[in-house]
């Protein structure tokens, strides 16, 4: 895949308290560009940038580098025994992709931030911050739903991009735990990458610190990216 070149305008938020690691002060790398289109957001994905909504922004943080960028080579990906047996008992379940947002979405993601993350930023969850970090002006996400009897248990938001996927977002049912439904879509997003014939899937960053964040390392193999470049790791 290559890359054209093109300048971009960036800007440095200040420094605020960190929402993953404690004593740690976050700070962000945030695009001031007015014009954004898939190609540049994919290449912006390569050097490490995020997006919530439709700001897309990267870490750069005063005294801490913990937030590595991470993603999947979605045609060399092999699920591991544990990760075979969780798509393994849940084969009772039907996901699809659609490319609308659903109003019952929401109710799934109210739960779920109301019931499972009472210590995160995002408690209480609202409508009004659901739209911001899901929704841009220049993306139309997707979202793979997870459905088990009629049910709706779980959601991925899902930016698709001409060669990779970027996982935006997943949110399930709080009471499913046996069924490690996030372990779920993101497999199932590493499949539909391949599916696809993309190169990547993108996950966000691990943070090794950070209970909440360090468990990306075990979907191989998988690429960090580092000073020098990505790296790919194909056994922990």
């Amino acid at each position: 895949m290559s890359f054209k070149s093109h300048p971009i305008a960036v800007g440095v938020t200040q420094a605020f308290t960190c929402s993953y690691l404690e004593d740690e002060l976050e700070q962000l790398l945030v695009l001031q560009e007015e014009t954004i289109n898939l190609e540049l957001f994919e290449q912006l994905l390569a050097l490490g940038f995020r997006r919530s909504g439709g700001t897309i922004y990267k870490p750069q943080c005063p005294s801490c580098n913990a937030c590595m960028p991470i993603r999947i080579p979605a045609k060399e990906f092999m699920p591991s025994r544990r990760q075979k047996r969780t798509l393994k008992n849940n084969k009772d379940i039907v996901w699809k992709v659609i490319d609308k947002q659903q109003e019952y979405h929401y109710t799934l993601y109210e739960r779920y931030i109301n019931e499972r993350h009472q210590d995160g930023p995002m408690y209480p969850a609202s409508r009004e911050q659901y739209e911001h970090f899901i929704n841009s002006g220049w993306i139309e996400p997707s979202f793979i739903e997870l459905w088990h009897e009629q049910r709706l248990i779980g959601v991925a938001v899902t930016d698709v991009m001409p060669n990779s996927l970027s996982a935006i977002y997943s949110f399930f049912c709080p009471n499913e735990h046996k069924r490690s439904l996030g372990s779920l879509l993101i497999l199932i997003q590493c499949r539909l990458a391949k599916l696809m014939d993309k190169d990547f899937a993108y996950l966000g960053y691990q943070i090794d610190e950070s209970r909440k964040m360090n468990y990306k390392r075990s979907y191989l193999p998988y690429q960090i990216l580092t000073p020098s470049g990505w790296k790919q790791i194909a056994d922990e």
